[in-house]
């Protein structure tokens, strides 16, 4: 089985400092991108991340601050995966909760303005969850028969993605091998940002989804609190939050 493509793909893994979307740092990242033709190529590289990698993380993918201590930061490779990752759609696992979340934090942190208006996401993992609850080693073991060998070592994390997702097309035949089909399936809730602080209403508005605003149109809270986007702006939010908010507040204006 293989995919069906309009246009490449780039399955990819992250590993990092940590799980704060907003304060932690990439230290290795993998991509495979798949081309509609069937060509594929792929990029790993290891990442300096500036900050320090505590040892509970080491723990979990053996990279220590003095294996990236000579290694490019990630402004430094932001260009190289932009350009590796711009023509195409995104799929990882557990990618849309973590891995483009992160990657779009550094990406906009580095002065790329990446977003995903013109992409879709396949996560994998949701997949595997919604028709077998269990792990990505497991997953490769359920799917193709195969043990993971250097689980949390992104290139493995990531051929083992692209392999579970073929073998998924040819197990469940309701699984429409389409990027756009199969990203509305692995979308677990729709939001307008990675976060998930602004959400849609069932009419289909931006609405926060956090603090004394909760669940209140963004354009409403705009108009009639307008210091409340500045406290966004200056507080610790996601790069990403403030961006979609910020485009909420330009669409509004322009409207006017």
């Amino acid at each position: 089985m293989e995919l069906k493509l309009n246009r490449p793909i780039c399955f990819f893994d992250l590993e990092t400092t940590g799980i704060d979307i907003g304060k932690d740092r990439i230290v290795e990242i993998s991509i495979f991108k798949v081309f509609p033709n069937g060509n594929k190529e792929s990029k790993t590289w290891l990442v300096n991340p500036t900050i320090p990698i505590p040892p509970q993380t080491t723990a979990v993918h053996g990279i220590t601050d003095e294996k990236v201590a000579n290694e490019p930061t990630f402004s430094e490779l932001a260009s190289q995966v932009y350009n590796m990752i711009k023509d195409s759609d995104l799929a990882g696992f557990n990618s849309d909760r973590f891995d483009i979340p992160l990657l779009a934090e550094e990406l906009l942190r580095a002065g790329v303005d990446f977003d995903m208006k013109n992409r879709v996401s396949v996560d994998v993992q949701t997949i595997f969850h919604k028709m077998e609850e269990r792990t990505l080693s497991a997953a490769l073991k359920f799917y193709c028969g195969k043990s993971l060998e250097n689980a949390h070592s992104a290139e493995a994390d990531t051929i083992a993605t692209y392999e579970i997702l073929k073998a998924q097309l040819e197990r469940y035949p309701d699984l429409e091998n389409d990027m756009k089909s199969l990203s509305e399936f692995t979308t677990r809730k729709k939001i307008a940002d990675f976060a998930g602080m602004i959400s849609f209403d069932k009419d289909g508005d931006e609405i926060f989804t956090f603090g004394k605003h909760k669940g209140v149109k963004v354009d409403v809270i705009l108009e009639k609190e307008p210091g409340y986007f500045s406290w966004v702006q200056n507080a610790d939010f996601p790069l990403y939050t403030k961006k979609v908010l910020t485009a909420i507040k330009l669409r509004k204006l322009n409207t006017k």
